[in-house]
């Protein structure tokens, strides 16, 4: 049962940078788009704003799917991590730790919650029914199979 918990921990944190990834790219379920994306990100002094809130849409949108299939998870986990290290870093760290209560924002809380998740991902893979588990099993199937091959 425990690759399982792997499995519904990157559906979850996928889901989640799915969301926020869309929201980023296309200003949809409240997001702001782009465009409120790159002038938020140039009122924290980044360079290149409107470059940076592309990749930073992508890399949510996209890392989100390939966390749901469980492809590549490594690496994803770690760019989204790195993802949200600045996050916290810039944007809620100054706020505070709790969500709520602040009346500036949201603190860093939740980002921190996600960062933890994207390592554990990290340090041990997507779990089961993945992409990264088919293909590990398919590789075995072949393995056995020209291991029989070789001892007829």
């Amino acid at each position: 049962m425990r690759p399982y918990g792997l499995t519904v921990l990157r559906l979850c944190v996928g889901a989640v940078f799915v969301a926020h990834g869309a929201q980023k790219l296309f200003g949809i379920w409240g997001g702001a788009g782009l465009n409120h994306t790159s002038a938020m990100l140039a009122g924290l002094g980044l360079p290149y704003p409107f470059p940076l809130a592309v990749v930073l849409g992508v890399t949510e949108f996209a890392g989100g799917i390939l966390l749901i299939l469980g492809g590549l998870t490594t690496w994803v986990a770690l760019a989204l991590a790195i993802d949200m290290g600045i996050a916290i870093w810039k944007v809620h760290y100054p706020i505070g730790f709790f969500l709520t209560g602040s009346g500036r924002g949201q603190g860093y809380e939740f980002a921190l919650v996600l960062l933890g998740a994207l390592i554990c991902l990290m340090l041990s893979g997507s779990g089961a029914l993945s992409l990264e588990d088919w293909r590990s099993q398919s590789a075995e199937a072949k393995a056995r199979g020209r291991a029989r091959a070789r001892k007829v």
